[in-house]
């Protein structure tokens, strides 16, 4: 009796899982216990020790999976909630940093920094492979400017709307490579809540909440 009632203590997320069978197993163990304590020996009675202590493992799990039910309502709420907030966004255009862009009819853009130490910027979107499909060096100037990709490739070939990767390598005065941060930009056309956590959609691009940067005004 002693070692199954252990082993719901040593392990809470077990317990939590099958917070039933817990309740009809401490009910089990008050019978069992009663029953011992009416037909103990006068010469080996109980160790009331070991029964105190069986007793505040039981109590101690069943606190464990009230607060965790509690807890695990109280994020569905917050993620309810962000899910309502995120409803106004669709249609909207955001950034959001991402090393991949959406390009949605036909049209991706992204948003370089102003220039410093680096003077230009290498920009390159490759398919899921690794493939280039499209490159271009583009001029930073004094303050951040955006590089649209019009969807076609090396080849003047129309691309499918989709998720595409992209890389920006920056590069100084000489041609020496630059570490530059960018952002992508995209209009939201939905909002979900995929394994406990909020994303938010562009075309076929899924990104989690936080990753959003800014919202666009509109025009």
């Amino acid at each position: 009796m002693s070692g199954s009632i252990a082993a719901a203590g040593a392990n809470p997320a077990a317990a939590t899982a099958n917070g039933p069978r817990l309740a009809s197993d401490f009910n089990t163990f008050l019978t069992l216990l009663t029953t011992q304590l009416r037909n103990q020996s006068p010469t080996d009675p109980l160790d009331t020790n070991q029964m105190t202590n069986q007793l505040v493992q039981f109590a101690s799990v069943e606190q464990q999976i009230t607060m965790n039910r509690n807890l695990n309502q109280l994020i569905s709420l917050q993620q309810a909630a962000q899910l309502t907030a995120a409803a106004p966004l669709i249609g909207r255009r955001i950034e959001v940093d991402s090393d991949r862009v959406a390009l949605q009819e036909g049209r991706a853009e992204i948003r370089l920094p102003p220039a410093g130490t680096a003077r230009f910027a290498e920009v390159s979107v490759l398919d899921a492979s690794g493939r280039v499909l499209r490159q271009e060096a583009v001029t930073l100037g004094a303050e951040a400017r955006g590089w649209s990709w019009d969807g076609r490739d090396l080849a003047g070939r129309s691309l499918a709307d989709g998720t595409y990767r992209v890389q920006v390598n920056g590069r100084g005065p000489n041609g020496e490579a630059v570490s530059i941060p960018f952002a992508v930009r995209g209009t939201v056309t939905g909002a979900e809540r995929t394994s406990g956590q909020i994303a938010l959609r562009m075309g076929s691009l899924s990104l989690g909440f936080e990753s959003l940067r800014s919202v666009l005004p509109d025009g």
